[in-house]
């Protein structure tokens, strides 16, 4: 199996290749074009003389000919865009396998101002989760990736999530060509919105049956009078009439438009990208059943949705023409030209409003997997879960904080194999305790989002987590730290009574009143999470917390992290022990910044 590294550097240079060659052609259609433009200057100098049969036969045959050039130009300047976007793809993955992933978007936007575990484990924001995993390249797979990240699935969900995950991590050239279609215009949010009011809108005017006969017989009855009146038939006065006639209905019929037309204009070149990702997901060759399930969304009885979207996006820019006064006034006189776009419209309308706008939704979740899919394929030596239903348990070896540069992470295990069961987690100061939780919260959140996980296996209760790690006060709402922190730990104690399949990780609690106070309610809180029966990790630097483990042997986990001492200076392995933490170290840090002990 080719590494990723390999794959992204081969990718690259076929991809050079191809758009070396296109631009090659590029230079050869221009002169292409200005070779059949010289060619028809010297037939018709040379066959003027032989009559304008000639002339015109020649000019006929070289206009097709370099109509054909045009298209071919345009089709060629298509493929270079899309491999410049296949190449941004790829160099961006091989600086995200160096561990350099700042480029993507970070789903700030998406931060929730509260959350369970959303600020604590760094999902949202630079150097988070989400800018870690993203690749979508839709407001509406950004906030469908996001919403994975912040609410579990039940157990059915990640299976089929997971399969289709590991399906798509081996289409990876579907996957950049997914992407490619993102970059050359993000679908916004708005686009949809815009969609949606249009397909909700009630159409008084153009559903009257009556505009139905109209569209055909008025642009009949113009055309007509002017055939007559060319033919001598009737008199110029009449024509003149039926023109102004015409352009007054134009004109109604114009303002009746301008509101659909407003609702639809700015969508044009968003619904050709829609159109393109959607035909490039019709033709995916897939047998995960979600995946399976997703596509079906697009084939409808007569028709699939990618053509139906191209046929939307020919309608609205055929509407666009209301720009440009000199084509669009005598297509109104003549044609009624708004009528016969906005009767379209209607027909598009009356087969499509039930499907339209679940095609954003699909979309927005096959590139949610894509995202997914591709976190897979980058690292092939990360595991996907495996759900136990009994609550609780927890198995985990070398597992790693994904955000942490391999080169340097250190990974540890984790066990608890029974609800009420609480690892305490002692240790020493910047040896790795808030590290070692985050790495397992984290790995947690991918669980239960179907993602696979930083660690050689993963063994897991569906759970929700619950986090209280970092606490800040709050000026707006005049809250100190040490109430905010109240707040969150009433929140853990709520689930915990409710009963809910909870899994909990408190860093340093009650952090923000004096030592008795503070050890006095660590040690209520651990008897209450006891007795409910939660599961728990708490890393402290209260050691005397370990001791619960002489009244409660079943329920208390002792680990702990620690330093090594070495000519006053300290050592750190961040590796996890069993036992209560002996070595303190905060004494030799003061030391070290000038406070005599």
């Amino acid at each position: 199996m080719v590494s990723p590294e390999k794959y992204y550097e081969q990718r690259l240079i076929e991809l050079k290749e191809i758009i070396a060659y296109r631009l090659k052609k590029q230079r050869l259609l221009g002169w292409s074009r200005f070779g059949v433009i010289a060619l028809l200057i010297t037939c018709a100098y040379f066959l003027f003389p032989f009559g304008w049969v000639y002339v015109t036969v020649a000019a006929i045959s070289l206009m097709v000919v370099f109509i054909r050039l045009i298209y071919a130009d345009q089709r060629n300047k298509t493929t270079i865009e899309n491999t410049r976007y296949l190449i941004t793809i790829n160099e961006e993955e091989v600086k995200a396998l160096a561990h350099n992933y700042y480029h993507f978007e970070d789903g700030a936007s998406h931060t929730p101002k509260q959350h369970l575990y959303a600020n604590d484990l760094d999902i949202f924001g630079r150097a988070s989760l989400f800018q870690y995993i993203n690749r979508t390249g839709s407001e509406l797979g950004s906030a469908v990736l996001a919403d994975w990240l912040l609410q579990p699935a039940d157990t059915a969900t990640l299976l089929q999530r997971q399969a289709a995950i590991k399906e798509l991590s081996a289409a990876t050239e579907w996957r950049q060509q997914l992407q490619a279609f993102g970059k050359q215009k993000k679908i916004r949010l708005a686009t949809q919105q815009r969609l949606q009011n249009w397909l909700n809108e009630p159409d008084n005017f153009s559903s009257a049956k009556y505009w139905g006969y109209l569209r055909y017989i008025l642009p009949a009855i113009i055309i007509g009078i002017i055939i007559l009146n060319t033919a001598g038939i009737i008199p110029y006065q009449v024509r003149n009439m039926a023109l102004l006639a015409s352009a007054v209905i134009a004109y109604f019929i114009g303002k009746k438009t301008a509101l659909i037309y407003h609702h639809l204009s700015k969508i044009v070149s968003e619904v050709e990208v829609l159109a393109g990702s959607v035909e490039l997901i019709e033709n995916l060759d897939c047998k995960s059943e979600l995946l399976m399930q997703m596509k079906t969304q697009f084939v409808q009885t007569n028709n699939t949705a990618s053509v139906a979207l191209k046929q939307l996006k020919s309608i609205v820019g055929r509407l666009d023409l209301r720009i440009n006064p000199v084509v669009f006034i005598p297509l109104s006189i003549l044609l009624q030209w708004d009528l016969q776009q906005v009767q379209a419209l209607q027909k598009w309308k009356n087969r499509n409003h039930e499907n339209a706008l679940q095609w954003f939704d699909m979309l927005a979740q096959f590139e949610a997997i894509s995202s997914l899919a591709t976190l897979t394929f980058n690292h092939p030596q990360w595991s996907f879960p495996i759900f136990k239903e009994e609550h609780f348990f927890i198995e985990g070896t070398q597992v790693g904080h994904p955000l942490i540069n391999a080169a340097k992470r250190i990974n540890n295990d984790i066990l608890i194999n029974s609800k009420g069961e609480i690892m305490v987690i002692t240790g020493s100061n910047m040896a790795g305790k808030s590290t070692y939780l985050r790495s397992i919260g984290i790995n947690v959140v991918l669980a239960m989002a179907g993602s696979p996980v930083c660690a050689t296996g993963f063994v897991l209760s569906p759970v929700q987590i619950i986090s209280s790690m970092r606490i800040a006060d709050n000026l707006e709402e005049s809250t100190s730290t040490f109430y905010a922190e109240l707040k969150k730990l009433k929140t853990v104690i709520d689930k915990v009574n409710e009963g809910a399949h909870v899994f909990i990780l408190l860093d340093e609690i009650l952090r923000g009143t004096n030592s008795l106070d503070r050890h006095t309610g660590s040690v209520a809180l651990l008897k209450q999470l006891i007795k409910k029966q939660a599961a728990a990790i708490i890393a402290t630097h209260d050691v005397e917390l370990a001791q619960l483990k002489e009244a409660y042997p079943a329920n208390i986990l002792n680990y702990h992290f620690d330093a090594q001492v070495s000519n006053d200076e300290l050592y750190f392995d961040y590796k996890l022990k069993t036992g209560v933490c002996e070595s303190l170290n905060a004494s030799i840090l003061m030391k070290k910044i000038g406070i005599e002990l």
